[in-house]
């Protein structure tokens, strides 16, 4: 293995492309079948707040960056191929669909009491400074189910307490949408895709029933009747009345929920990313594993004011364990943005603000990863 990475890092300083074998991430796969990809990709500093999602397009080449109020398009080498800008709400996770090449996001406007998913049409990204509103680039989708949880009166006060975890508000303790994926339906380990949505959920100690990370099926087949391009001084609140699958995973209360959901398909796992909770009581890991292939159950949601039942989810039987709790996780940073590869590679965002000229931007790339299933962390960086 220290061989390896020696060759590996030996290329990278020549500035050569890694072989494919050096890059392999089991020894039984076959390395001829693997496409070559560079260990570290770089994705720009931006006048904007931190990167927060990833999503790579393998077959052509390009790679996808959130920067919440920009969609910055790159090719696997870094070099910017355009971007889109405009946005004043808040762009959270995004992926590739690869059945329609487009790219879904999260998108948040809180004041409006408004929650979509951006749809990209990633193709028509030619330049630098694109305009979310104006250049026929970027559509939406709304979600009437989270506008729902999000604007609970959940102490019967008769007030919207706004966007803020100080109150008992928000049902679930909903703060919005950020972890989307395409992926099958849970239980399933093949399929139709569906897009997976999952909350965002305030940082509350106060409370119980803020436990669960809460996520959304939907089936977008139907969707072009919904899409509409968005208008953000007037937003539109075009998109299905009904969802078609709400769950729940119990993993203790975490600062934001899930912040970079994604199916895997090689390890058949759904990863959820956060930031770590607050809670005391919980083991507040960083990094859950779901399941795919157990069937949601029903069951109990802790926790709840009244009595209540959901589809629960279930944690993978893996990492580390608490044993108060049950709860099973681990220790990794994919909360800046997670992209599965389908081969047990993982390209994984970093960020940071850093003065440009004396500006300050946000920082974003991503480094080229392997599954070990180890604990704490289960992957193991390439390069």
């Amino acid at each position: 293995m220290r061989g390896k990475l020696r060759a590996v890092r030996a290329a990278l300083v020549a500035g050569m492309a890694v072989p494919a074998l050096l890059l392999a991430s089991s020894p039984g796969q076959a390395a001829d079948d693997r496409p070559r990809l560079p260990a570290h990709i770089y994705g720009g500093a931006w006048p904007t707040s931190h990167v927060q999602g990833v999503t790579v397009d393998q077959r052509r080449g390009f790679v996808y960056w959130s920067f919440t109020q920009m969609l910055v398009k790159t090719d696997l080498a870094g070099n910017v191929v355009g971007t889109v800008t405009g946005l004043t709400g808040h762009l959270g996770d995004i992926d590739l669909n690869e059945k329609d090449g487009r790219v879904y996001g999260s998108l948040e406007y809180k004041a409006e009491k408004a929650f979509y998913i951006a749809v990209f049409d990633v193709d028509r990204i030619d330049r630098t400074g694109m305009n979310a509103e104006t250049d026929g680039v970027m559509k939406a989708v709304h979600l009437d189910e989270v506008v729902e949880d999000f604007t609970a009166d959940m102490d019967k006060n008769g007030v919207f307490d706004g966007d803020t975890a100080a109150t008992p508000d928000h049902r679930y303790g909903c703060s919005g949408i950020d972890g989307v994926s395409f992926g099958p339906e849970f239980g399933e380990r093949g399929g139709a895709q569906k897009l997976m949505v999952a909350y965002g959920v305030y940082s509350n100690t106060a409370r119980t029933d803020n436990d669960h990370q809460v996520i959304l099926e939907y089936d977008i087949s139907d969707w072009s009747e919904f899409e509409r391009p968005l208008t953000q001084s007037a937003p539109h609140r075009s998109g299905p009345k009904h969802y078609d699958g709400k769950y729940f995973a119990y993993t203790g209360n975490t600062t934001y929920g899930v912040q970079n959901l994604q199916y895997d398909p090689y390890t058949k796992n759904w990863i959820m990313a956060v930031y770590k909770g607050v809670k005391s009581g919980f083991p507040n890991y960083s990094f859950f594993t779901v399941d795919a292939s157990a069937e949601p159950r029903r069951g109990e949601i802790k926790g709840q004011p009244a009595p209540e039942t959901g589809e629960l989810l279930t944690l993978r039987d893996a990492g580390l364990t608490d044993p108060a709790t049950g709860l099973r996780g681990w220790e990794f940073h994919g909360n800046y943005g997670f992209d599965a590869l389908g081969d047990g590679r993982y390209y994984v965002a970093e960020g940071r603000a850093v003065d440009v000229d004396g500006v300050r931007r946000q920082e974003g790339e991503a480094y080229l990863y392997r599954w070990t299933g180890a604990t704490p962390a289960p992957f193991e960086r390439l390069g």
